[in-house]
């Protein structure tokens, strides 16, 4: 019975145009799962909704919480009768629009002060400002250039919908017809997740624009021994639009983190597609194109299956991080290698039947450098041989050298910060950011820290007063807590400043306030919330802080039956925070897990280990590199671990096969090992650097989080090729003296 590769082999043979019709629907099916390809944003990429956690935060969400999309007025005056009478109609118009409960402004605030009509005379206007309590006039109208609106959604609407009710406040707001000087900017949370899913999408495009072009060059100048030598350039193309197709038909949006997967993708991918072509020109150099296709698929194929398993296995340890933005950069690098060396596998060999491929006659790299045999690449192999030969005579010092270096990254690596706030990975100069800003300068912070009551009846007298204490004992502990509201707050508001004492009393006040009002802080009698104002700080600071909190609620021992947790988005990113951490360990491990037990499975000896121990050394060089660089760990940066154990493992599976393929010819180990890194080590370099080429284009972004992770993978690439040809040498020569001696004379001969 032939294998797989071999029946795919002959029936490229036999079958070229059925072979590529069979591809060519597999592209326009993936070209139709490209249209269903979705950008995401927002809580959804942070939180996985199954967990406790998210699904508490999304009760609350749907609940009680509400977006607020705010308008900024800017002129010479923003005092002017004309602006405020501007500013007043469109009010109007926009409370009528769907999903909105509520429009405020200052405009609210001179009407009110004025029997409910809108004063006409600037005089008019100065007195009741000047008679408004300070606070409020200096958030409502912090200056005569600039005023805030205040446009306040329905609890629970999606994020479909806000973007729809964004577009139609857009819309009114164009035909609307300011005063001329009158600038009108669209703000909020809703503002800035629209313009940050189109940065996504536009960022995409250039990033992976720019990946396809340096992927050009670098084929061009380290390929150029093959005839077609940018169709690899091709075939990770095809690739490429397969992965999209895949992630549009499984549902797999496109987050922050993913935008980084595509020019991971084309970088690894790239290789599997070189490696086919350059199978396959050696073959047919010197046989026909039938035996080529056959040499290439049969042969080279199944190497090439383990290499692109073995970085696979890399990114499924991203699977298992409770970070679902992670978890999908995982995934769609996953599909995206299996995407690229199926493409490869198919297009290489199909394409040269079809094209009646003929090589070109010159010398490649590979071959004898002519005359004096002093060519670059001669000598850099000369080099490359020398060095491992002299590593591997002397291993001690060399893996101790290493050793060391990676034991102070790793305990570098635990002092390099942790970043989860969604605010620093965006470019600095995003407007809707610097809109968003300008709010917090004006207005204080936007965010609040809901604390969620759960009970029997959250309204008897004893729960209530607790949730009254409770508030007011945050209030006055907590520096950072500038207010509270909650439903023992509004009713001790509309009773004189008292809770009532009798159930009745309570019912009474109950009726008294407005629906609207009250659901945002009750839902019916088993359920309330604690609404707690902060100040504007660093995300870390805010993850103390909800710590406390959650300690004082404990502190303080609410009724029997009673529940008490904190949501909302300042404890998720809190929450991801202490996620990032645990999970960049959690994947990390899991990779070399997995990598070991493939290994083990596949080789089935004990030097199997081999390949894993330079990666170990890796991933300690990369934990120092973040510290001295001063960059943080993000949801992105935190899958370095596991991708650098993907990447790294086939450089160093090659150089183990290469000197394993040299020993079992009868070569003395020291001379194995010489010829080995010898002859792979160029195009161990050269497949790194075309690797480099493409992960250099994630240090072009203008998003913060990519072009960070964009330096830090380049840098580890190098350490990758380091820990290739310089510790695995030293690594399989000491392998090689442990198995001499625990080997008997008979079984040592090879």
């Amino acid at each position: 019975m032939k294998n797989p590769y071999e029946w795919l082999a002959e029936t490229i043979n036999s079958h070229t145009w059925a072979v590529a019709g069979v591809a060519a629907a597999v592209f326009v099916l993936a070209f139709f799962g490209l249209s269903m390809v979705t950008m995401e944003t927002g809580d959804d990429t942070y939180l996985d909704k199954t967990t406790p956690r998210g699904a508490l935060l999304a009760h609350y969400k749907d609940t009680y919480g509400s977006d607020a999309i705010m308008l900024i007025y800017e002129a010479d005056s923003v005092r002017s009768p004309d602006v405020l009478r501007y500013i007043d109609n469109l009010h109007e118009d926009l409370r009528n629009e769907r999903y909105v409960t509520g429009v405020s402004g200052v405009v609210d605030l001179l009407k009110q002060a004025n029997g409910g009509t809108l004063p006409s005379s600037t005089a008019e206007i100065d007195g009741i400002i000047g008679q408004a309590p300070p606070e409020l006039v200096e958030r409502m109208l912090p200056s005569d250039l600039m005023t805030i609106g205040v446009i306040t959604l329905e609890p629970g609407v999606s994020t479909d919908a806000q973007q729809q009710v964004l577009e139609n406040i857009e819309s009114a707001i164009r035909i609307s017809e300011p005063p001329p000087g009158l600038a009108v900017t669209v703000s909020g949370n809703p503002a800035f997740s629209k313009e940050m899913g189109e940065a996504m999408g536009t960022e995409m495009g250039v990033l992976i624009l720019a990946a396809m072009v340096l992927m050009v060059l670098a084929v061009s100048l380290l390929f150029s021994h093959v005839r077609y030598r940018l169709l690899p350039v091709a075939v990770v193309a095809v690739g490429l639009i397969m992965t999209f197709g895949f992630m549009g038909l499984f549902g797999i949006p496109v987050s922050m983190t993913v935008i980084g997967a595509f020019p991971v993708l084309i970088g690894i991918g790239i290789d599997y597609a070189i490696q086919l072509h350059s199978r396959f020109d050696e073959e047919v150099r010197n046989s026909t194109i039938p035996k080529a296709v056959t040499a290439a698929v049969a042969r080279s194929g199944p190497s090439v299956l383990i290499a692109m398993a073995a970085t696979s296995l890399g990114f499924i340890a991203m699977f298992f991080a409770p970070v679902p933005m992670v978890a999908d950069f995982g995934m769609v690098c996953t599909i995206g290698v299996v995407s690229c060396y199926i493409a490869a596998l198919v297009i290489v060999p199909v394409f040269a039947v079809i094209m009646k491929y003929r090589p070109k006659r010159e010398a490649r790299p590979s071959d004898p450098a002519p005359e004096s045999g002093n060519s670059l690449l001669e000598r850099y192999d000369r080099l490359l041989g020398r060095l491992a030969y002299t590593v591997a005579k002397h291993p001690f010092p060399v893996i101790l050298l290493f050793a060391v270096v990676a034991a102070g990254g790793f305990y570098l690596d635990r002092s390099v910060p942790i970043s989860a706030d969604e605010k620093t990975f965006v470019p600095d100069d995003m407007p809707a950011l610097q809109d968003m800003e300008k709010i917090t300068r004006t207005m204080g912070a936007t965010s609040t820290i809901p604390i969620i009551v759960t009970g029997e009846n959250v309204l008897d007298r004893e729960t209530l007063a607790w949730i009254a204490r409770f508030g007011a004992y945050e209030l006055e502990r907590n520096d950072k807590i500038i207010g509270v509201t909650s439903i023992a707050t509004l009713i001790a508001d509309n009773n004189n400043g008292v809770l009532p004492e009798t159930s009745g009393e309570i019912a009474e006040i109950l009726d008294r306030i407005p629906a609207p009002t009250k659901k945002r802080y009750l839902n019916g009698n088993m359920e309330a919330v604690l609404e707690f104002s902060t100040i504007s700080m660093e995300m870390d600071v805010a993850k103390s802080l909800i710590g406390r909190m959650q300690r004082d609620a404990v502190w303080n021992e609410p009724p029997a039956g009673v529940t008490v947790k904190v949501t909302g988005g300042l404890e998720m990113f809190a929450a991801v925070m202490d996620d990032i951490s645990e999970s960049r360990t959690l994947m990390t491990v899991l990779g070399f897990t997995f990598i070991l037990g493939f290994l083990l499975l596949v080789y089935r000896k004990t030097n199997a280990v081999s390949p894993v121990i330079p990666i170990v050394f890796i991933v300690g060089w990369n934990g120092a590199i973040m510290y001295f660089l001063g960059l943080d760990y993000t949801p992105l940066t935190a899958v370095l671990g596991s991708m650098t154990i993907g990447v790294a493992s086939e450089y160093t599976i090659l150089i183990m096969e290469r000197c394993e393929e040299e020993l079992a010819r009868g070569m003395e180990f020291l001379d194995a090992i010489q010829t080995a890194v010898q002859k792979i080590g160029t195009a161990v370099t050269v497949s790194g650097l075309t690797t480099v080429f493409g992960f250099a284009a994630l240090t072009l972004s203008t998003f913060n989080i990519t072009s960070n992770f964009g330096i830090v993978t380049v840098i580890s690439v190098g350490f990758s090729l380091v820990g290739a040809i310089v510790v695995m040498p030293a690594i399989l020569a000491l392998m090689h003296r442990y198995t001499k001696r625990s080997r008997s004379p008979a079984a040592n001969l090879t």
